[in-house]
Order: C-alpha cells, then structure tokens, then sequence
C-alpha cells in the first residue's frame, strides 16, 4: 500500500462494500469523501431484515451478479461505519 495516499483514496471510482454498525449494507462506487460523509454512485443500500440471506451471501451475490443500484447517490456518515473494502477483493 502507498502510504503516501490514504486508504480511502486508493478506493476511489471503485466499486466498494460498506458494513456498518446498523443491519444495513452499503454497495456503489466510491466517488468522494470527507470528514463526516462517504459518497457512493450508484448505490444499493440493502436492508438485511428484509431478506433472508445473510451479509456476507448477499455481498458475494452482488460480486457475481453485479450491484443493484436503488439509489443514484448516497452519503453515508463515517461514524456508521465498521468496514469499507473493494468489491473485487470479496471472495467467493
């Protein structure tokens, strides 16, 4: 890793998965972030207590089937989040 760029923004303009805190899951594009927000394109912001998958099942599916965008653009606050990760780094 350069440590030069901070993690973040070696995920910019790509595809990421965001766990937080709440049952939610977050997948889009990585567009910008600041101090308090995380922007993602293209987002599907998925609610785990409607459905009957778990987390990690419904993030491999997206990896294979591909995200499936519900929102055009989302800001997530950082403070929500537990993990951020590229979607291609996922494994199947």
């Amino acid at each position: 890793m350069d440590h030069s760029v901070s993690a973040l923004d070696q995920l910019i303009g790509r595809e990421v998965v965001i766990d937080v805190v709440s049952p939610f899951v977050f997948l889009g594009k990585l567009i910008a972030y600041d101090a308090k927000y995380i922007v993602l394109e293209r987002a599907d912001v998925h609610d785990l207590r409607d459905a009957t998958t778990t987390r990690e099942l419904y993030v491999i599916d997206s990896k294979r089937l591909g995200i499936r965008a519900n929102r055009e653009r989302v800001l997530l606050r950082i403070g929500e989040i537990v993990s951020v990760s590229a979607l291609e780094d996922v494994i199947v």
